[in-house]
């Protein structure tokens, strides 16, 4: 896998014609991408809606008369559907960040960089920045038109429109972002009389500005020399990795012919050098140089190229999805897809398969009951009258339940132990209530020094739904 190297930069005049400097950086030559259609730009476009229906639609949606999915970070609570996380949850985030690494892993080893080319955001919103552009400015030869004509009443409405249209798209996005963090009908309210509070005025226009500036203006600068994917993808590569190729056998040499003509007749290869495998790349590279870190994947030009071969009555796959074995072995897809689940491939997929289980488990036996004892330290074991010690505690009782529930406290571990105070507390729904209680052993009861006790928590309503949580009762030495 060969990666394309940069043509030398012609040296920097400075204003001693004896010396000279190369160029640190290659001036931006502006992509006009082409539009293309086939079966790769059917699954990008697919996976466009269903990614884009889930972000938007997702804080639209209700449960339990609250916002189903919310990452309130002023509660310090995230709702999501049925369940609700607190701080002390971030144990689960770790495993999802975990698997979602894992999976990143799986995938590129498999067929290279499948998330770049169909999901990354940066993807998707330049897809749909481009629909826009091209529905308002035309095409990609009206375009560099466009941007050649001088400027008229015309050219300023369609620049104007099509800006308008980016922005609106770009602030929306921000609005939606925000919306998972705050809930959508306080932003609402706020937006029908602009009094968004400073953190969400920051973040939506944050936010939709960086949408308008990746998927507008830089795009495929992003992909080339901001992200970071893109330099570390070859260590997840390996000769067995589905990437989009290039038949330098069968297309070579290239040069143009007639329609029908059979290439061997004209000692030319299948490929016709029509150059449209390189207008319809987003980042602008030729397939035909080899792989290249630019590439991200998309196989746009996979599908340019079989719409071509259609037309020259030429097999489809010029250009496809192979590996490095099976192009020098000459392999069939039967090879090919043997060769899917090895040592690397597996060990990855049980991995991710093993973690993802225990993720899964993890939240079926979440308890939903959760009490934190802290001991006052103000006032450590002290002997009361009646011959009595007493310790001080702070119980905080979470209800990780969407009702509202009624627990009863109770402690053992010491003989005649018993509590001083509140013995029952009501809880609302997805919500934490602190409780002070003094608990009371008789002096000759316990070793001095720190004993094991429980707390004993139980749900009224339900008998199954109890924990027991220890602790230590200091006697006085």
């Amino acid at each position: 896998m060969n990666s394309a190297s940069p043509e030398p930069q012609k040296a920097a005049k400075t204003s001693n014609p004896e010396s000279s400097q190369d160029t640190l950086y290659a001036s931006r030559k502006k992509l006009y991408v082409r539009s293309v259609t086939g079966l790769f730009a059917n699954w990008r476009w697919a996976l466009v809606w269903i990614t884009q229906i889930v972000f938007y639609g997702l804080p639209w949606l209700s449960w339990n008369d609250r916002q189903a999915v919310l990452l309130h970070l002023t509660e310090r609570k995230f709702y999501i559907f049925g369940w609700v996380f607190w701080p002390q949850d971030v144990f689960f985030l770790a495993i999802l960040l975990i698997i979602s690494a894992y999976a990143l892993f799986f995938f590129t080893a498999i067929a290279g960089r499948l998330w770049c080319g169909y999901a990354c955001p940066q993807t998707v919103y330049t897809e749909i920045f481009m629909w826009i552009e091209e529905k308002i400015e035309g095409d990609h030869t009206r375009r560099q038109k466009l941007d050649r004509a001088p400027m008229s009443a015309g050219k300023a409405m369609r620049r104007g429109a099509k800006f308008l249209v980016w922005g609106i798209v770009a602030l929306w996005t921000g609005f939606t972002f925000v919306a998972y963090f705050s809930p959508l009908d306080e932003l609402l309210a706020s937006f029908n009389g602009l009094t968004f509070g400073p953190w969400e005025t920051f973040w939506i226009l944050f936010y939709g500005g960086f949408t308008y500036l990746f998927a507008g203006v830089l795009r495929e600068q992003v992909c080339k020399y901001m992200c970071p994917y893109a330099r570390f993808q070859a260590v997840m590569f390996d000769p067995d990795t589905l990437v989009i190729t290039y038949d330098e056998a069968r297309g070579e040499p290239r040069g143009t012919r007639k329609k029908g003509v059979d290439p061997r007749s004209v000692s030319k290869g299948d490929c016709i050098d029509c150059g449209i495998c390189v207008q319809v790349c987003p980042t602008g590279i030729d397939i035909r140089d080899g792989l290249q870190y630019e590439c991200i994947g998309c196989a746009a030009c996979i599908d340019a190229c079989d719409q071509v071969m259609d037309k020259m009555n030429y097999p489809r796959g010029l250009i496809r999805y192979s590996t490095e074995n099976a192009m020098k072995r000459n392999w069939g897809s039967k090879e090919i897809l043997a060769h899917v689940f090895r040592p690397r491939t597996l060990i990855y997929g049980t991995v991710l398969a093993l973690i993802s289980i225990a993720f899964v488990w993890g939240l079926a036996a979440r308890e939903p009951l959760r009490v934190d004892v802290l001991r006052d330290r103000s006032s450590l074991g002290q002997e009361i009258e009646g011959g009595l010690i007493e310790n001080v505690y702070q119980l905080q009782v979470m209800n990780m339940t969407e009702s509202a529930r009624t627990f009863n406290i109770g402690v053992s571990g010491l003989n005649g132990i018993r509590i001083q105070g509140p013995q029952r507390v009501e809880v609302a729904p997805a919500a934490a209530q602190s409780v002070t209680v003094q608990v009371h052993v008789p002096y000759d009861e316990g070793k001095p020094g720190a004993n094991t006790i429980f707390f004993d928590i139980a749900a009224e309503d339900d008998p199954s739904l109890t924990l027991k949580e220890e602790t230590t009762f200091l006697v006085p030495r």
